[in-house]
């Protein structure tokens, strides 16, 4: 198969049964990509939105690594998993209260996880431990000591209780465990332990299901429509503010150089003057995405990460003869 130079985000529902990789490796195949990435796994037994970054896209790819997540989840109350999911042993905890409890309860109870909690990251993780996955020595039976860090919780929210069994939204950042809050929830509300018997993915920053695609669809597509389905790069940075650039401006900015911006062209407010402040801005010339600008206070402007210009139709009379520009 001939590999394509094609850049673009696409928002994949991922299916249940299936790795982050491996779908990760479907879509590549199917866009003939010479490079891809995703951004933020799920387990297998995961669904929801996977952003996908092909070619260009890749540069960019660690917005949303950042990015808040939303997640739809089902917790099995008064049960314990050596995995935290549906693919562990699992045992159920003697005097558990689950029968006892009520939404009225879980959602007083479920407030003490808003905002910033320590949270231990599980033993089936992919986080590294002198260079092998914990999960590695999990599956040998080996329990390798973690030290609970930080994550934030933005919110969460009961959506039911049937039985023992609690359904969830949770709003949260980067590098919480939800099967290991499945977890904790479960010991505050008195169970014991809890798993998690559902996992679904809803958003991923300002990207949600409504915007992605299912599998079995894209695999079914044709390639045009395929390719209709990808977003724009710089739709990964739409929160970054944007500077139009002149053709003198892009061309100094694409052969490294620093350039003063424009006040007139600063059309949102610029860190507090303190050491090292600046910006982020997304550059575009003739509303064609350049790629990432840093700003400072004094209002001097370098390229920090660019398109490669081979995808560009700027006018680069530079590009040819970068050894006889004046280092700035």
């Amino acid at each position: 198969m001939i590999k394509r130079n094609i850049n673009g985000l696409l928002l994949l529902d991922k299916p249940y049964g299936i790795s982050s990789n491996k779908a990760l490796q479907i879509i590549k195949h199917l866009y003939a990509a010479t490079k891809s990435g995703h951004t933020g796994t799920l387990d297998p037994m995961a669904t929801g939105v996977l952003p996908i970054c092909l070619g260009e896209a890749t540069k960019f790819s660690s917005i949303l690594l950042n990015a808040r997540k939303t997640y739809e989840a089902v917790l099995k109350l008064g049960y314990q998993s050596t995995t935290g999911d549906v693919e562990g042993e699992i045992k159920k905890i003697s005097n558990a209260r689950s029968d006892n409890l009520s939404i009225r309860d879980c959602e007083s109870i479920l407030r003490q996880f808003v905002g910033e909690t320590l949270q231990t990251p599980p033993m089936y993780s992919a986080l590294k431990y002198c260079g092998k996955p914990l999960y590695a020595y999990a599956r040998k039976g080996e329990i390798i000591k973690r030290k609970a860090r930080t994550v934030f919780i933005y919110d969460i929210k009961v959506d039911s209780l049937t039985g023992d069994e609690l359904k969830i939204s949770v709003e949260c950042g980067t590098g919480t465990y939800i099967r290991t809050l499945a977890e904790d929830i479960g010991k505050a509300l008195g169970c014991g332990s809890a798993y998690l018997i559902g996992l679904r993915r809803s958003a991923v920053g300002d990207f949600d299901l409504s915007k992605s695609q299912m599998l079995k669809a894209i695999e079914n597509m044709n390639r045009e429509d395929r390719d209709g389905c990808l977003l724009p790069v710089d739709s990964l940075l739409s929160d970054i503010p944007s500077i139009q650039l002149d053709e003198e401006e892009a061309q100094y900015l694409l052969t490294g150089r620093v350039l003063s911006a424009k006040p007139d062209s600063i059309n949102f407010t610029l860190p507090m003057k303190t050491e090292n402040k600046t910006q982020d801005v997304r550059l575009y010339y003739r509303q064609q995405f350049l790629g990432l600008g840093e700003i400072n206070m004094s209002l001097s402007l370098k390229p920090k990460r660019l398109m490669s210009t081979s995808y560009m139709t700027v006018p680069y009379h530079f590009a040819a003869n970068q050894s006889c520009l004046e280092e700035m």
